[in-house]
């Protein structure tokens, strides 16, 4: 099977591609920067001649028809995943506008299975205690969810017309060889740093992306008799207990003070307006914040496609082994999770 990627240099991106290659699928992608590629697929022992590469953006419709022509499936992971406000133009345009036209692309390609990854943020705020596969679009007041809830819209519209569109919600996720080190991965660093001493009570969605891959090429196989929204396996946690496991992981203390998130918030949105104007980045970020004040457990029996989440204890400590050795942590901030440097098993 040809399946046409979108995202494939990012972090969901790049191990869904070997998940796919894995499976003995062909992998086409679509890619601003070829450079890119090799620095995204070497982790996983692969370069750039096991896919085929488009370079072309998700907002031109010309190089996304190329991208998605001839492909059996198409996975549309490209997104802006950032609770950054100088990056807040960028995500509206690429995480709405971008999923409009690669669906519309992929359904004249005739491409089935067509997933589009979403994000279990697209749902909240949630009206009740927990989310699953017909909770309604979330009408959520921060920058990055407002964009994904825009596009799981666009998604939802086009599996009401018929057309074989599969939407994932992956959680939060952690995990090893993050090429971009991106924002889950980057908040767990700046934990192991200090630089992060006080959090908002609430909760997140947290899961493995080696997991989310898992899902993604099972979907492949079971194409035509798949559902139309999968959730992709993870774990609720209080942001206590996410603490609580970065310590056990790392054997360090770690103190922390919890306040309540809305207290928080108003704190958050002073840092993302300083956040424009200051050149480094502030960990206290509204998008985080808010996220945690209003987050909800996922379904005890939403469908993960039979997977099962790894423990959160094997997910954290394999992205801090990661993170110490690429150089991001110290071997004193990795604490005991840094002294094996073995290589990370990458599915």
């Amino acid at each position: 099977m040809l399946v046409s990627v979108t995202g494939g240099t990012g972090f969901v991106g790049s191990h869904s591609v070997a998940a796919f290659l894995r499976a003995g699928h062909r992998v086409r992608l679509l890619v601003r920067e070829p450079s890119g590629v090799d620095r995204a697929l070497a982790p996983f022992r692969l370069g750039r001649d096991a896919v085929e590469v488009v370079v072309g953006d998700v907002l031109d419709v010309e190089a996304v028809s190329r991208a998605v022509r001839g492909a059996d499936a198409v996975l549309h992971a490209a997104s802006v995943y950032s609770f950054d406000s100088r990056r807040y133009a960028s995500m509206r345009r690429t995480n709405e506008r971008g999923t409009e036209v690669v669906l519309e692309a992929a359904r004249e390609a005739g491409a089935d299975p067509i997933v589009h990854v979403s994000s279990v943020a697209a749902l909240f705020p949630a009206r009740g205690r927990v989310v699953r596969e017909d909770t309604p679009v979330g009408r959520p007041r921060e920058t990055y969810m407002a964009s994904k809830a825009a596009a799981e819209a666009v998604a939802r519209r086009h599996q009401a017309e018929g057309a074989p569109v599969v939407i994932t919600y992956p959680p939060a996720l952690l995990g090893p060889h993050d090429p971009k080190l991106g924002d889950q991965t980057a908040r767990l660093r700046d934990v192991l740093r200090g630089l992060m001493p006080m959090w908002p009570l609430g909760g997140l969605p947290l899961g493995d992306v080696r997991d989310t891959a898992a899902l993604h090429a099972a979907l492949l196989a079971s194409r035509g008799n798949a559902s139309n929204r999968y959730f992709g396996p993870g774990h609720y946690l209080s942001t206590r207990q996410y603490v609580q496991a970065v310590r056990e992981v790392t054997g360090r203390p770690l103190p922390t003070i919890f306040l309540p998130a809305r207290a928080m918030i108003p704190v958050g949105l002073l840092a993302g307006l300083a956040q424009r104007v200051w050149p480094w980045h502030i960990p206290a970020e509204y998008g985080a914040v808010y996220i945690c004040a209003c987050a909800t457990r996922v379904d005890e029996n939403a469908d993960t496609h039979g997977i099962v989440p790894r423990p959160v204890a094997e997910t954290v400590g394999d992205t801090v082994r990661w993170l110490r050795g690429q150089g991001h942590l110290s071997a004193r901030q990795a604490g005991v999770a840094g002294e094996d440097l073995s290589p990370v098993t990458a599915s």
